[in-house]
């Protein structure tokens, strides 16, 4: 969320920001909203000034035994207030309208994010690892070919439960996906210094405005019941952990992480991924959030992303990261790296991990601050956010990459503690 004054100061910036975005620029009609704002709220100061020097008056008149200009006061006074009320609906009403066009404004991108409409303007920044190569015999399959041959991914099943875009793992699926989201907790908590959260899954407006999931994104959201979201993603209760908060800058950066399921209604999916595990109405998740200072805040994106990219390399998953471009960042974001992990039964790579810096954009909106020591003034904090990464489509990866001929999944070596040594994935009995 920006501040109006901000604007004001930097319009062409502003507008600029916009345009790198493809919008189209905004910042005139936003200082419009904001003058007739502030002409509102001056209409009902000198409402209220004239009001209360006409009751104050009154007192004297009646002291003098001027009862004619008393009541003339006292008529002055009910006027004065019957004009205060609708000034002051005005006033309310304008910086509501003021308010509700900021929240509905994308971050402006970060001054070296490369500029382009959509995912072909994006940069490549580097590769780990080599693609398998498979036998012209036995070629590379997708993953739910694979898990449905074994026996133990089943859609059909889930899809008679709750429709599509749900699925039911069993057996050895269900412990690897189980094992895939341990491994990567405990790696981000014992080696990269974050603190796990178990968060509350459901969470009130005011928690998906601070992090900007409404009111731009309301269709892509699970409403449950009158109160609550369900969350799309643990960036929601994790960053809102710092809401209306005044931080020591003595304790930042701030670094948590947690493995929750996640709910998104994939409203502008229609057609895409409809097979397999790869967009999902239910998944499972393990994020990280830092809050950080703004001087900390680019090297703890670098840091972040270094930590989704680890996971990857334990795994001995091919991957690249990605620089995105302004036509395909997150709304909240200043600048995004996507790591793309290689899919071989897709010959291609696909989204795993977004690992996103948004300044103090959501800061603003959930009112976050910092204080360093001795200072008497406070500024808002900055928020980043990453994947670190999503369980299901590292299911997918590790399918894909680890599949055999025979129609069995080599299990990594690293996640073999945590499956009772099994290395092998074979079809079920039975």
């Amino acid at each position: 969320m920006y501040d109006i004054r901000w604007i004001r100061d930097h319009p062409e910036a502003f507008d600029d920001g916009r345009r790198s975005r493809g919008l189209e620029p905004l910042g005139a009609a936003l200082l419009t909203l904001d003058d007739t704002r502030k002409l509102a709220i001056a209409k009902a100061q000198a409402l209220e000034e004239r009001r209360n020097a006409a009751s104050k008056a009154i007192g004297a008149a009646m002291g003098r035994k001027d009862h004619a200009l008393a009541d003339q006061l006292k008529t002055e006074v009910a006027d004065a207030k019957a004009s205060l009320v609708t000034a002051l609906a005005d006033a309310r009403a304008s910086g509501d309208a003021l308010n509700e066009a900021l929240l509905d404004i994308p971050n402006v991108p970060d001054a070296d994010v490369p500029v382009g409409a959509d995912e072909h303007g994006n940069v490549e920044v580097r590769r780990f690892g080599e693609p398998r190569t498979f036998a012209a015999d036995a070629p590379a399959r997708e993953h739910f070919e694979i898990g449905e041959d074994l026996g133990l991914m089943d859609f059909g099943v889930a899809s008679k439960m709750s429709g599509a875009r749900f699925v039911v793992l069993r057996g050895a699926m269900a412990r690897l996906h189980r094992a895939l989201g341990q491994f990567m907790l405990d790696l981000h908590t014992d080696e990269h210094g974050y603190q796990e959260v178990d968060p509350p899954l459901l969470v009130r407006d005011a928690a998906m405005v601070g992090t900007a999931q409404l009111p731009k994104f309301r269709d892509d959201q699970f409403r449950a019941g009158d109160d609550f979201w369900l969350i799309p993603t643990a960036e929601v209760p994790l960053t809102n952990l710092v809401r209306e908060s005044i931080l020591d800058e003595a304790e930042l950066p701030m670094r948590m992480t947690a493995l929750t399921t996640c709910f998104r209604a994939e409203a502008g999916a229609a057609g895409r991924d409809t097979r397999g595990m790869i967009r999902q109405h239910q998944f499972t998740k393990v994020e990280m959030v830092s809050i950080t200072t703004p001087e900390q805040s680019a090297a703890e994106h670098e840091r972040m992303t270094g930590c989704a990219e680890a996971v990857l390399q334990r795994l001995g998953l091919p991957y690249r990261v990605m620089l995105l471009c302004t036509g395909d960042m997150g709304f909240a974001s200043r600048k995004t790296y996507d790591i793309e992990v290689w899919l071989p039964g897709q010959g291609r790579y696909r989204e795993i991990s977004s690992c996103s810096a948004c300044g103090d954009f959501q800061a603003r909106r959930m009112e976050a601050r910092s204080k360093a020591a001795g200072s008497k003034s406070t500024r808002f904090v900055h928020t980043l956010n990453g994947s670190g990464v999503a369980v299901g489509r590292a299911l997918v990866a590790v399918l894909e990459n680890y599949q055999e001929p025979d129609g069995s999944v080599t299990v990594p070596a690293v996640l073999r503690p945590l499956m009772g040594e099994l290395d092998r994935i074979r079809p079920a009995k039975g």
